[in-house]
Parts: C-alpha cells; sequence; structure tokens
C-alpha cells in the first residue's frame, strides 16, 4: 500500500513538474508581487490617490492624478503608482504645523504610499533621480 502511495505521489509531483510556469510578463512585471498592487492604474501611467488603498488589493477609487508624461498641478495623495517601466521624480508639499516643505522624491517602477496627506504638484520622467 506504502508503495502505490509512493508511486502515486512521485508521478503526481513528476506531472506538475512538466507544466510550464505562467509567465510573468502575462499579467505584467510586478503588480502579483505588490504590496500596493495598481488597481484601477493603467499599465504606461502614474497614478496617485488621496487616501490610502486596502493592502494587497489595490486602489479602486478615481485617481487624483494620471499622467503619461510631465504634468504640474495639484493632486492629494496617500497612494500612488508608477506603472510605467521609467523613474518618475515627483515634487510635493507637506504642510506642518506653521509652514509647508518641499519635496523631491523618486518613484521608481512599483507603488507606494505616504504616511502623510501630501499635494504633489509636479511631475517627471528621468532615466535615474
Amino acid at each position: 500500500m506504502r508503495l502505490k502511495s509512493l508511486a502515486l505521489a512521485l508521478s503526481t509531483a513528476g506531472l506538475l513538474a512538466t507544466i510550464p510556469a505562467a509567465s510573468a510578463s502575462a499579467a505584467g512585471p510586478w503588480p502579483s508581487e505588490e504590496p500596493w498592487p495598481p488597481g484601477n492604474c493603467q499599465q504606461g501611467t502614474f497614478c496617485a490617490w488621496p487616501n490610502w488603498a486596502p493592502v494587497n488589493t489595490g486602489p479602486t477609487e478615481t485617481p487624483s492624478l494620471v499622467t503619461t508624461g510631465p504634468w504640474t498641478g495639484s493632486a492629494p495623495t496617500k497612494t500612488f503608482y508608477n506603472y510605467t517601466t521609467a523613474n518618475v521624480e515627483l515634487e510635493y508639499h507637506h504642510t506642518w504645523q506653521d509652514d509647508s516643505t518641499v519635496i523631491t522624491h523618486c518613484a521608481t517602477p512599483r507603488g507606494n504610499i505616504f504616511y502623510l496627506q501630501v499635494i504633489v504638484t509636479k511631475v517627471n520622467w528621468h532615466g535615474s533621480c
């Protein structure tokens, strides 16, 4: 009986080993491994949302910012996703108790969050930043 069970287990393992693995590029290069996946951000765009998205599901609300190139304006942001292959330089403002600070951040491809509400005012594409 044990020999029969062992043979069945080995044949199943052999069958699974011959099934080709799913291509990572089929679903995009990174969303499946992201703690903050792109949600409703389309590939080839940079998106920002005014609220935090639930971890592992990605945002579903309307983004406060969607761009495919350089942008200036004012977008409240807590969650962002760079769904491009380029680095994106963000300029954002955060108001501390009495003054406002302008900060520049390099957003590499993938998603991330700000722990405090910020106002993104400028987006530039860069090869490296």
